[in-house]
């Protein structure tokens, strides 16, 4: 699954450093290629030679690597790699990484990396409780990173308790998996939903809902970051596209999202419904504002066209059709009626009485239901880790 991947290893200073050598031996073993770059404090642990010696390549610290002032580029070097791991990261690396603030060739290089990058904390428990710590963890889950979390276990401080690195093979095994998932997604032809819809009332009124698109966003960001090639149709919304495997288009109207995503769906292999879309519309739209006259103001609403129902009716067994539910009652009951009337394969459930979950915050919480009856509760969490989450669970579905 590993073999010929090009896969950078940073090292930074703690004791946790000695189980590099063994990831590097695994990383080789897979018949994958490993350079590894480390900070000065990190040789203080391992010595540049052992990690040379596995790795086959001379390890990189600095800018210049030898006497004639030959430079080390970490430009090239960040665009060389299909992933980047950093194990350990100490608290001191990912303040640096989370602030930008680049003093060493390691962090130069994670700046100039544009592939995904894997991060495996270790530290002490309190230092890794921290709420500057975990508000860095929370900076780099948003700018995309995964986090290897730490194990509870005994530490170098003699204390117990969760900062403990994962050990090599977790860390191992966590790559091999993304690639395989970025193998069964690779050239995939992915529809994504996002965003509000405005249904206009007048040329400056409308009915509309509170959806940032952040979701839907994130959920295109991974699956294109996993070599899909993805269409993301998303409302109004301030939400920007960072992969340029994505196609975005920008509607405004149910009636416009109903259009295209239809006329998408038919050449996609995979369509996430996460958009948040108006169920009514007004039934006449006023060509001029409307003045404002009397105590009331009666605007009569028309039901809007069902675009998850009619892309149910229009499933293939070939395609994998997701939607979304946002509830305030009866949650589950109401989720797993939607999941069937509209033939998904799996429907994401949230509710609005979670504090930190719903429109426009950065976290979700949520809990996947399968037409199987199969049910996963997921915690609070970043809406970027929801996403591979999601992302994940399609991957099953293929892999199945």
């Amino acid at each position: 699954m590993l073999e010929g991947k090009k896969i950078i290893l940073g090292i930074s200073g703690s004791i946790a450093a000695y189980k590099s050598a063994a990831l590097t031996r695994l990383f080789i073993k897979a018949r994958a290629q490993v350079k590894v770059v480390m900070t000065n404090s990190a040789m203080e642990f391992i010595t540049p030679l052992t990690l040379a010696t596995l790795s086959k390549h001379p390890v990189l610290s600095h800018y210049i690597k030898n006497k004639a002032g030959e430079w080390n580029n970490h430009v090239e070097l960040g665009l060389w790699a299909d992933c980047m791991v950093i194990a350990p990261a100490t608290a001191n690396t990912l303040a640096k990484m989370a602030n930008g603030n680049c003093d060493n060739f390691l962090i130069a290089t994670y700046l100039s990396a544009r592939c995904p990058v894997f991060v495996a904390p270790a530290m002490d428990l309190d230092m890794f409780a921290h709420g500057s710590t975990q508000n860095n963890i929370k900076s780099l889950q948003g700018f995309g990173n995964s986090i290897i979390s730490p194990n509870n276990g005994e530490l170098a401080s003699g204390l117990i308790g969760l900062g403990r690195m994962a050990e090599p093979e977790e860390i191992f095994d966590c790559i091999t998996t993304f690639f395989h998932s970025n193998n069964l997604l690779q050239n995939k032809r992915v529809l994504v939903t996002a965003g509000p819809t405005y249904e206009h009332i007048d040329p400056v009124r409308f009915v509309g809902n509170h959806s940032s698109g952040k979701m839907g966003f994130a959920i295109a960001e991974v699956f294109a970051a996993q070599g899909a090639h993805v269409t993301l149709i998303t409302g109004p919304t301030h939400q920007q596209v960072q992969h340029s495997n994505i196609k975005r288009i920008d509607v405004t109207t149910a009636s416009e999202m109903f259009e295209i995503t239809t006329e998408v769906f038919a050449k996609s292999n995979i369509a996430i419904m996460s958009a948040a879309v108006a169920d009514y519309t007004p039934e006449k739209v006023s060509i001029r504002k409307i003045k404002k006259q009397g105590d009331e103001l009666l605007l009569k609403l028309k039901k809007t066209r069902d675009i998850l129902k009619e892309l149910g009716r229009l499933k293939t067994q070939k395609q994998i059709l997701v939607g979304f539910a946002l509830e305030t009652d009866n949650e589950e009951d109401n989720a797993a009626k939607k999941l069937k009337e509209k033939n998904l394969d799996f429907i994401v459930l949230n509710s609005l009485k979670n504090k930190g979950a719903g429109f426009g915050f950065d976290t979700n919480q949520v809990n996947i239901i399968h037409k199987s009856g199969d049910k996963t509760s997921y915690g609070l969490k970043p809406k970027h880790e929801v996403a591979k989450d999601i992302v994940d669970e399609v991957v099953k579905l293929i892999h199945a």
